[in-house]
């Protein structure tokens, strides 16, 4: 007992000093907000918090050759260069991307839609997938994909059997790639923000839109009993209740039904448009012939003007000689 005794005293004085040390400083980093998390599925470590104030490193900014002139001006809004990259293909035509300057710890965004100008929505995604997966590589610290416009979001269900569910596939695809967060605008559905373990801010252009028509409305000396926004069918009423809302105004939605398996498909308007200026919302016009079609249907119905409101305007051919043959007198994109 004396030894055991003897061998404690000695060991305890000496700990108490170092211990009561490290007990101190344990409670601080406590306190103070955690420094990385690491991601389960792809495995690297994302920066939470930094108690210097930098939370996630210096700010780089890349892009594709989607839309070049879109970053450049990104880039002179917030005041800083863009990052210096070549995205080029080979001589067999694949995408080759090489980043010219470090990304190690920074905070790194990538602009690039899936839009269908130059070479198209699938090399625009491939390019982003590349350039995301050499930026993670690269020791990014965060690395943020900005995709205006998110390619295949109108394939997020499946409506049919042996089909695919196309906006979940390209969520995924960004995650192993090595996005920590995306920002789009205006989704097709909101629920494609589910299929994703990582944040998708989803931002809205509507509002913006909104005061276009607000401006228009004035210069007409229209009120908002003057105006009914319509909803060219039952899977975007939730928006167009939104712009509703905005502009004050009533509701109108076009339902398309099928009353029996041997005739066509009728459309049902459900709201009142008689001498009234119909805004007809949509997300996404490709070949537009869904917002042609209400607007002719609205101006049999007796509208006395049909304006249309869309927030990506891919228009495809022939979708702007369509608009141009169609009863919509103003559209804006």
């Amino acid at each position: 007992m004396r030894s055991i005794q003897r061998l404690r005293l000695p060991v305890c004085a000496l700990a108490v000093l170092p211990l009561q040390r490290s007990w101190s400083e344990c409670q601080k980093r406590r306190s103070q907000p955690a420094y990385t998390r690491r991601d389960p599925r792809t495995g690297f470590e994302m920066r939470l918090g930094d108690p210097e104030g930098m939370n996630h490193g210096p700010l780089r900014v890349f892009t594709g050759n989607a839309h070049p002139k879109l970053a450049n001006s990104i880039a002179q809004k917030i005041g800083i260069d863009l990052g210096n990259a070549t995205v080029g293909r080979f001589p067999c035509g694949e995408v080759n991307v090489v980043l010219n300057e470090s990304v190690r710890d920074c905070d790194v965004f990538v602009i690039q839609p899936t839009c269908n100008g130059g070479a198209g929505p699938q090399e625009h995604l491939v390019e982003l997938l590349i350039m995301l997966d050499a930026i993670r590589r690269g020791a990014a610290n965060r690395v943020t994909a900005i995709i205006p416009l998110y390619g295949y979001a109108r394939q997020n269900a499946k409506e049919k059997s042996r089909s695919p569910i196309s906006a979940r596939l390209v969520t995924d695809i960004l995650q192993v790639a090595g996005a920590h967060r995306v920002v789009t605008v205006e989704l097709h559905a909101s629920q494609i923000q589910g299929f994703a373990t990582f944040p998708i801010d989803n931002m809205y252009a509507l509002p913006l839109l909104a005061k276009e028509v607000e401006k228009l409305m004035r210069q007409r000396g229209l009120t908002a009993e003057d105006i009914v926004v319509v909803s060219p069918d039952v899977g975007g009423t939730k928006r167009a209740s939104g712009m509703a809302k905005m502009l004050c105004s009533p509701l109108a939605i076009f339902s398309r039904q099928r009353r029996r398996a041997t005739e066509k498909s009728e459309v049902d308007l459900v709201g009142e448009v008689q001498g009234k200026t119909c805004v007809v919302v949509d997300d996404i016009a490709d070949t537009a012939e869904t917002l042609c079609q209400a607007a002719d249907k609205l101006k049999a119905r007796g509208a006395s003007a049909v304006l249309g409101v869309v927030v990506h305007g891919i228009l495809s051919d022939p979708a702007c000689e369509s608009i141009m043959k169609s009863q919509l007198e103003t559209v804006f994109v």
